[in-house]
């Protein structure tokens, strides 16, 4: 016991370093050290959906300090105490697979907080205060490093009037829509994180639609629905990314039809993003595209010139990065598609230089483009992306389609998975389905581990780095 409660503390350190003190107080407090047997540490949490929160955000964390204070191998077994008596699941919560987890009913929380009512929150403990709700917002999308032009001014000038007044203009909804890569997650979350700092009492929500659509079928699962549109009510400011994703989803449109107007009638700020105009979406109600057209619908085009060379000088500004002039005006005039395309190539052309030990000049500067351009003329398919991921981290191909659990082969699926789904676009489900006959939510972990490991593991950050390089991202 003594041994279970050190090696915890050390993880707790650990943990509060890395997360806000509210959150730590909230959720990792309250987890006690049960048992510690060999590498398998046994830990008690109040509730089934507390188990559900940690695994759901904070994962890897926890598998970080495990793995920091127990080795590799470690394990982590929950003990949930309900109702005075504890309840032991003897699976491994760092390897568990979301579609194998226990689906159990979420759990009101008596509250004093008046204001908000007691319902289920898919974002957060029920009952827990309203100022306490996550915006999900990514703290590095703000006005002050989206680069304003030609090509995205009117859209930028209408999210800053947005953010200084939500509710309060007559861009409501705003819409930004425009082609993959040309910053409108970036604006949409500006406007998010703007309202924060001006109004930090009102209760800001980013979610992309993809997440709003697995709620929202959860919700339907545990007979929650009224719960879930009740909390999207509850929302100042909600931004929802990507809503084109709501194509042949009648259920999820009808849902959000009812959370739109609620929001809208009460005066609530809606921010959308789209990679289409309403007029050119398919398989969505007219009444709700027709609301979709109430407020402004702002494009973010292919940047110009002037424009592509401030995001190449901003960009090489934040690397601590000098590039030559007559680098900076080849690329900005070679690349004239989208800001990603933009960044891959500083990336990549950085990389081999640092690789190579090669002067950056615009002979290198050529070849890079040459063969990016070149690259990225060939559309991905996921049997490619297979293919690339595979020889990189020296797999077969069955290997990565079969239900092994070796460390390598799990790694290299989640890669191809992430891949798969940053490079194609396509469904979960397809993606699952084509690598491993693996179904939606297995595809949604390995992306979610990609994500959070390649911020704080050196090797899963080079992995990275080098199949952006070879995909040329």
């Amino acid at each position: 016991m003594n041994q279970a409660i050190g090696l915890w503390n050390n993880c707790l350190s650990f943990i509060k370093d890395n997360i806000d003190e509210v959150s730590y107080e909230t959720w990792f407090k309250p987890l006690i050290p049960v048992a510690l047997e060999g590498k398998k540490l046994k830990i008690q949490v109040p509730s089934k959906f507390y188990f559900e929160w940690i695994e759901e955000h904070y994962l890897q964390l926890l598998k970080i300090a495990l793995n920091k204070y127990l080795g590799a191998d470690a394990k982590l077994i929950y003990s949930i105490k309900m109702s005075g008596e504890a309840h032991t699941n003897g699976k491994d919560l760092l390897d568990l697979p979301s579609s194998n987890r226990p689906k159990v009913p979420l759990q009101n929380r008596k509250t004093t907080n008046k204001l908000v009512p007691d319902i289920k929150n898919p974002f957060a403990f029920p009952g827990i205060q309203k100022i306490h709700i996550d915006s999900q917002l990514n703290q590095n999308y703000s006005f002050d490093n989206f680069i304003q032009g030609n090509s995205n001014r009117l859209a930028k000038n209408a999210a800053m009037a947005v953010a200084k007044k939500p509710g309060g203009t007559s861009f409501n909804p705003l819409l930004i829509y425009g082609d993959v890569g040309l910053g409108k997650t970036h604006l949409a979350n500006a406007i998010g994180l703007e309202v924060k700092s001006i109004f930090p009492e009102k209760t800001v929500l980013y979610v992309s639609t993809e997440k709003f659509i697995q709620q929202y079928t959860t919700a339907t699962q545990r007979n929650n629905r009224n719960d879930f549109i009740h909390f999207y009510q509850m929302i100042d400011v909600l931004i929802v990314d990507d809503i084109q994703f709501l194509s042949g989803k009648p259920g999820t449109q009808d849902v959000f039809f009812h959370i739109f107007n609620h929001l809208h009638q009460n005066k609530k700020q809606i921010i959308l993003t789209a990679d289409k105009t309403p007029v050119d979406m398919q398989d969505i109600e007219q009444r709700l595209l027709s609301r979709f057209k109430w407020g402004l619908s702002a494009e973010l085009q292919k940047p110009d010139y002037e424009t592509r060379k401030k995001i190449i000088l901003n960009r090489l500004y934040l690397d601590g990065v000098d590039l030559p002039d007559n680098v900076v005006d080849y690329i900005a005039q070679s690349i004239k598609t989208n800001i990603r395309e933009l960044e891959g190539i500083i990336i990549s052309l950085i990389a081999h230089a640092s690789f190579d030990r090669r002067e950056i000049n615009l002979k290198l500067a050529s070849e890079i483009i040459s063969n990016y351009v070149k690259q990225n003329r060939k559309i991905y398919s996921i049997d490619m992306i297979k293919e690339v991921v595979a020889k990189y981290f020296n797999v077969d191909i069955e290997e990565l389609n079969s239900k092994s659990r070796k460390r390598d082969i799990v790694q290299a699926r989640q890669f191809a998975m992430y891949f798969a789904k940053k490079m194609t676009r396509k469904p979960y489900a397809e993606i699952g389905r084509k690598i491993g006959k693996r179904n939606h939510a297995t595809v949604l972990h390995a992306c979610k581990t990609i994500d959070g490991l390649r911020n704080v593991d050196k090797d899963f950050r080079k992995y990275y780095k080098d199949l952006e390089i070879k995909f040329s991202l």
